[in-house]
């Protein structure tokens, strides 16, 4: 006969990550919020006047645009290097994928970023190129600003709200509240940026607006909760420690 010892019941304690981590991850975020918002007048000479390469407003603007969006570049790759070890325990293929969009969304706004910086650099050279050239090559510029603009600031935040929304969603790390937002406004993104892509209408038309808000929405929330509130504790299972068979008790071998 044999007595077979009982199996321990696992128990949970909860388990808070690290406050500084939510924070610098919290700041992060709002960094890239701050950052983006004004790119969008700083960069109206440029992006507006087809005569800006021939030498025509002033480039304060556009060097300053440039700047910020540098730091916003900086500040995606930051926001997925300081949450990738989070979002890996819930799930490492979304972390991974939340890794890869923001690495790409950094890359395209840099190319962007590039793009109209060397706009500012032919101008230095308009009195000695044929003014049809230059604003050939400026119109070329300006398109692929704005191409990078549509993959790497709307079309890759979609993606990388999926990803992380998807982790936090599931952890309950924050508020399904504002994850949510992340999840629903995902996909409307990417139908929006589908149908500018195809032509159906402008990037700055009202609907594509109302399309990018609930990402935008998401953004803001999660950085405003990580930096005042942090993360919420998760239960982990612990399991209790195996007692060790006392030597002097009998042992019953089967029959």
């Amino acid at each position: 006969m044999n007595i077979a010892a009982s199996s321990p019941t696992p128990r949970y304690r909860p388990q808070t990550p690290g406050r500084r981590t939510a924070f610098v991850a919290g700041a992060l975020y709002l960094v890239t919020f701050l950052t983006s918002v004004p790119t969008v007048a700083l960069y109206q000479p440029v992006l507006d006047h087809a005569d800006f390469v021939l030498g025509a407003g002033s480039t304060t603007g556009v060097l300053a645009g440039a700047c910020l969006e540098v730091l916003l570049a900086l500040s995606c790759v930051g926001t997925a290097v300081v949450l990738f070890p989070i979002a890996r325990r819930h799930s490492e293929a979304a972390a991974l994928g939340f890794v890869a969009s923001r690495v790409i969304e950094g890359g395209l706004i840099l190319i962007g970023v590039a793009s109209l910086l060397s706009i500012v650099t032919l101008r230095e050279d308009a009195a000695l190129t044929d003014p049809a050239s230059l604003l050939t090559a400026g119109q070329t510029l300006v398109a692929v600003h704005d191409r990078s603009f549509l993959l790497g600031q709307s079309l890759m935040p979609a993606i990388s709200a999926l990803c992380l929304g998807s982790v936090l969603y599931r952890s309950g790390l924050v508020p399904r509240a504002i994850p949510m937002l992340g999840l629903v406004g995902a996909p409307l993104l990417l139908a929006s940026d589908a149908a500018i892509l195809w032509g159906g209408y402008s990037p700055v038309a009202p609907v594509a607006v109302l399309a990018a808000l609930p990402i935008a929405l998401w953004e803001l929330a999660l950085a405003v909760w990580l930096v005042a509130r942090g993360f919420l504790p998760t239960p982990v299972v612990v399991q209790p420690p195996v007692r060790e068979r006392d030597a002097s008790a009998p042992v019953f071998d089967p029959i």
